[in-house]
């Protein structure tokens, strides 16, 4: 799997964007981040011939763009229907793919250096998942997902079996193998959770997982309080193939099952298309109201669906994402998730009528059966 690019002026961006996501202190640093936008912008131009006459079409070329928010934002569903890539494909080590059949198209991330996106995961999971972990300390993960193994088209497997493979202990595991919940191992693990009182654990996984565990908690009459070390990390919609329910019935059935408070419960709000990933406020930052935080090689904006502009503060809008992360790809994207800022972060309010559900978690809950139904 190749390290890094052979190109050399692409090598020297994702150098620049690793060491920023390396750094132990995050700062908002406007002018390096317009300096390195506007020349991953220039890059992209040049080497991405999709992504270029998208740019024309709408007048806009590096000659013409002065501010990051000028740069072009590419709707994410354009990666259903184009290989948007700014290397030769043939140097493609990896590709994360969003959800889909043989009838419904998938998106996909084409990636040739997994550097980059693992430098920005790492440091954005370990601030706001595990801002407790000690340094050179283990945790131990609890995965309600697919490994990498079983799934490495997910971004969501990679990203989990990432962070084990840094500082996961040795009694991490994955509670779904060969596309169901292993049921006896999850009950048996919980139970060991309780009565060891271990100091740092992560329970991981897709809203939908974390439904079909507290399902199969509620058939077995079971309750746990977990100590104040578990941690439960949720990402990706609500909705299951059977239910649909709001985030504050699922933390209160997480706090009522498992023992885990709304205030340790963390959403991630990512997608396969992107190189980053936003995640809830609270356990970095536990007395401040919750909200999504941005890594400084991002920019999050809110944008009118009708006119492309902005919106005014505190109004709802349609969430853009410009991603220094997605060196290989294109930068600038613009979801079909509504939002609205919120200090310094953001909430996200859910998807425009009509469009998909979000592809890495969607993905990801397809692979886990609905075992017991």
């Amino acid at each position: 799997m190749s390290a890094g690019t052979a190109d050399p002026a692409r090598a020297q961006l994702d150098a620049t964007v690793i060491a920023w996501a390396r750094e132990p202190v995050w700062r908002r640093d406007d002018a390096r981040f317009e300096e390195l936008a506007l020349a991953l912008f220039a890059f992209q131009f040049e080497r991405c011939a999709p992504y270029r006459r998208f740019c024309r079409e709408r007048g806009r070329t590096p000659g013409d763009v002065r501010r990051w928010q000028d740069v072009p934002t590419v709707p994410t569903g354009a990666f259903k229907e184009l290989a948007l890539t700014s290397f030769p494909r043939e140097r493609a080590v990896h590709a994360f793919h969003t959800s889909g059949s043989s009838l419904v198209a998938r998106g996909a991330l084409h990636l040739d250096t997994l550097a980059v996106y693992e430098a920005s995961l790492a440091s954005s999971f370990a601030r706001h998942v595990l801002p407790d972990l000690a340094p050179g300390a283990k945790a131990r993960f609890c995965v309600l997902a697919p490994s990498r193994r079983e799934a490495p088209d997910s971004s969501l497997s990679h990203m989990f079996d990432t962070m084990v493979e840094a500082v996961g202990a040795s009694t991490s595991g994955h509670w779904v193998a060969d596309g169901a919940l292993d049921a006896e191992r999850a009950v048996r693990e919980l139970d060991q959770l309780y009565r060891e009182e271990e100091q740092t654990v992560a329970l991981c996984g897709t809203a939908f997982a974390f439904v079909h565990l507290l399902e199969e908690l509620e058939r077995r009459a079971l309750r746990f309080a977990l100590p104040p070390g578990v941690r439960v990390m949720e990402t990706g919609g609500f909705k299951g193939r059977s239910r649909s329910l709001p985030r504050q019935e699922l933390y209160s059935w997480i706090g009522d099952r498992l023992g885990v408070p709304p205030e340790r419960i963390v959403n991630q709000y990512g997608m396969t298309e992107l190189g980053s990933q936003f995640y809830d406020s609270v356990l970095r930052h536990p007395r401040e109201p919750r909200r999504k935080l941005a890594p400084p090689w991002t920019r999050v904006r809110l944008l009118d669906a009708s006119r492309g502009a902005e919106v005014a503060p505190g109004a709802t809008g349609r969430i853009a994402i410009l991603d220094l992360a997605n060196t290989g790809s294109v930068c600038a994207l613009e979801t079909a998730d509504l939002g609205r800022a919120l200090e310094d972060g953001f909430d996200v309010l859910g998807r425009e009528a009509g469009a998909e559900e979000r592809g890495c978690s969607v993905a990801a809950d397809a692979l886990l059966a609905d075992a017991g139904s």
